[in-house]
């Protein structure tokens, strides 16, 4: 339990902070992204505004847009082609430009022009669509070393994201591991301290229950040597209980798991439970697929069936009928226990249902017989057989148990 703690922990960190650095390295990048593209349309404009070239100084400096360096026209490389309504060149300007020839911008414009976008990239080049007199005016403007360096930034923030992701993965596990020690040797002792005691009750227990057999020689109808007898017994069932419970929840199991026929062990195992459920005027309605297998622990899952079986016959009503379904669906084995209740459920006793000791009756008597760990032990037996397990009431009055496993592949 506490190996799943931690594991719950370390994930549920590393993926936040994983969410936060992709959230913070996409959100840089992109603002990068788009401060090159609103600069080289900035300058598009320009170049648009006066037939494909930037204005002279000697008129004035009223055109340069505010942020614009006065720098910019001599490091700026652009070209534009004038296309008329048949998108034919009639006119092309690469003289502030030496990697593109008058051939590659006429084919740029045409191929620019057959398109329906005003903006766009060309390959590294900026384009920009603009109406004229005669035709139409195809502007470029070079972004191949703006675009060169808005990737160097980008591979170099995710790679250092990366870096310190797992630098802080390290230590994330470092730091679980150290803070839930306390907890796991809290737990540990916990469970060393339910075994011990076990035993060490055992003994007074059995001592007890022969002193009764011995007194019961002398006055063999005496309610209170009974009643004496009865709850030592019912004691030592949930010492024991409390013992195999503690057991199977150790992150250590030494139950070797074999290839066991679970559907004649379900089957015989619930069918044994014919004549209680008769004797309580109640049915049983069992459906089992044949021929399935598992990998697991044959007495395990005749207990998982004993302890499903007798809850739901224990706290259904009489004359109701207990269904047990049991088939393969997929890559999982579904078991299924189903009955009414004799109480009402609520959605608190749903999600409480698993746990020790609790019972949707408030009252805890004992009544049934029952200790309120036959759920807990269910659960832990299903999840040492790598399946799960869980309840749920549609009506609050219909209860519904079930457990899946892993199929066996064949």
């Amino acid at each position: 339990m506490i190996r799943k703690l931690r594991i719950k922990y370390t994930v549920l960190a590393l993926s936040a902070l994983f969410l936060l650095l992709t959230i913070i390295v996409a959100g840089m990048n992109l603002l990068n992204y788009r401060s090159v593209i609103e600069e080289a349309d900035e300058t598009l404009t320009v170049l648009s505004k006066n037939s494909g070239v930037f204005p002279s100084y000697e008129n004035g400096m009223e055109w340069l847009p505010s942020g614009m360096s006065r720098e910019t026209p001599f490091e700026s490389r652009y070209f534009s082609v004038l296309l008329d309504n048949e998108n034919s060149p009639i006119l092309m300007e690469t003289s502030n430009i030496y990697a593109i020839d008058g051939l590659t911008a006429a084919r740029y414009a045409v191929e620019v022009a057959k398109g329906s976008d005003e903006k766009g990239f060309k390959e590294d080049y900026r384009f920009e669509v603009t109406s004229e007199q005669i035709g139409k005016r195809v502007t470029f403007l070079d972004c191949g070393r703006k675009l060169a360096l808005f990737h160097e930034f980008r591979n170099t923030s995710i790679i250092m994201s990366l870096a310190g992701y797992f630098i802080i993965a390290v230590l994330v596990c470092f730091f679980v591991a150290r803070f839930t020690r306390p907890v796991s040797e809290s737990y540990e002792k916990q469970k060393r301290f339910i075994t011990d005691a076990g035993h060490e009750i055992k003994t007074p227990l059995t001592i007890i229950n022969a002193d009764v057999d011995i007194l019961k020689m002398d006055t063999p109808e005496n309610e209170y040597l009974d009643d004496i007898q009865k709850q030592s017994l019912r004691l030592a069932e949930l010492t024991n209980d409390l013992i195999k419970l503690s057991r199977m929840e150790e992150s250590k199991n030494d139950v070797q798991f074999i290839d066991i026929p679970i559907s004649e062990i379900i089957l015989e195992t619930a069918a044994s439970f014919q004549s209680l459920a008769r004797s309580q005027n109640k049915e049983l309605d069992i459906q089992v697929q044949p021929m399935l297998t598992l990998l697991g622990d044959k007495s395990s899952i005749e207990h998982l069936i004993t302890i499903l079986m007798d809850n739901a016959i224990k706290y259904s009503p009489e004359g109701e009928t207990v269904k047990l379904n049991f088939e393969k669906h997929g890559r999982k084995l579904v078991l299924s226990v189903s009955n009414v209740s004799s109480a009402q459920l609520s959605a608190d006793d749903i999600r409480h249902v698993f746990d020790r000791f609790y019972r949707a009756d408030q009252s805890r008597n004992s009544e049934t017989g029952g200790h309120g760990i036959g759920l807990s032990m269910a659960q832990a037996i299903v999840s040492s057989h790598g399946g799960k397990i869980g309840a749920a009431s549609p009506d609050g009055s219909a209860f519904v148990i079930t457990a899946t496993f892993p199929a066996r592949n064949i």
